[in-house]
């Protein structure tokens, strides 16, 4: 059975409190970026601190994919069926392609290299959003200590079809940028940093405005506990679901907080996937689990294509 650190009635339409966690796999050392394609229903995460990737899937359950792994941490899969990945070790955003070639994305922006891009989403026309900290050159636990370079922390975004990473927030506007997500209809971009999470309206252009404080005082920064904000998702309500101290944290789209879903590990990252897209994956410090909820995943606007040849 969940426990829930705090509960409104409207959380009772979105998880039932009688559900558990099952674990699906152990034995991490700080499990991050889960992806799950529905393709061959698969789930994709990697377990940074150990610089691995790894698969899984109900028959098989968890195999070793890849190690060293540049350090990935989020990770999303493409309108295009190839993977985006956020890598800490070359302080780029990278695509793999099912063919198992790869591109840089983005790794520098003005000619000065990236901090190390740490999450990363893509909008159905294309373009892609990340986040990017500088977590990955502090030292070797997960990524490589460097000197920082850019002088800021920023989020930025690389236009459909390519080119130059372009800055899409003030220089100041964010400590340490982590997780984003799109409201279902994509016209919202969420994205979290220490203390809580700010919204910004998405224009036609791909570029933000109006940036506003969504909801506060969710980190170890403000309250001790486990875990400051990091990955989230929106579900096909638009309520956002994010990591953050204590658990998961449940706040409809009028930022109202709705529920926050307990865990006894610090929860890094999440997404919804399973057959019926109501099973939860969960990322937490040496654990993934699953929880079934009664809403799924926002959809994806456009339907994945077919895999590469």
């Amino acid at each position: 059975m969940v426990h829930l650190l705090h509960g409104s009635d409207a959380m009772a339409q979105l998880l039932d409190p009688a559900e558990a966690f099952t674990v699906i796999a152990s034995g991490f050392r700080f499990t991050e970026g889960p992806v799950w394609d529905p393709r061959d229903e698969s789930l994709t995460f990697s377990d940074i601190r150990d610089d691995a990737r790894w698969r899984w899937t109900a028959d098989e359950g968890a195999r070793l994919v890849a190690r060293p792994n540049r350090i990935g941490n989020g990770m999303t899969l493409g309108r295009d069926g190839s993977l985006l990945v956020c890598e800490h070790v070359t302080s780029s955003v990278v695509r793999e392609h099912p063919n198992g070639t790869s591109e840089i994305v983005a790794f520098h922006f003005d000619g000065t290299y990236l901090n190390s891009p740490n999450d990363v989403v893509e909008r159905s026309d294309g373009a892609i959003y990340f986040s990017d900290p500088d977590y990955g050159r502090w030292d070797h636990v997960v990524g490589i200590a460097r000197k920082f370079e850019l002088g800021f922390q920023g989020v930025f975004l690389v236009p459909a079809g390519g080119g130059p990473a372009q800055l899409v927030v003030e220089r100041t506007e964010f400590d340490q940028p982590n997780g984003l997500c799109f409201s279902p209809d994509e016209s919202v971009l969420y994205i979290d940093d220490l203390h809580g999470i700010r919204a910004f309206d998405v224009t036609d252009d791909g570029t933000l405005s109006g940036g506003r404080t969504f909801h506060t005082g969710m980190g170890d920064t403000d309250i001790p506990g486990r875990g400051n904000p990091d990955g989230m998702r929106c579900d096909e309500l638009g309520n956002i679901w994010c990591t953050a101290r204590g658990g998961i944290w449940v706040i409809a789209p009028s930022g109202e907080l709705l529920g926050i879903v307990e865990t006894d590990e610090t929860c890094a990252n999440l997404t919804w996937g399973g057959t019926d897209g109501r099973t939860l994956f969960v990322c937490m410090s040496t654990t993934v689990r699953t929880l079934r909820t009664r809403v799924s995943g926002a959809p994806r606007a456009r339907a994945l294509a077919g895999p590469e040849s």
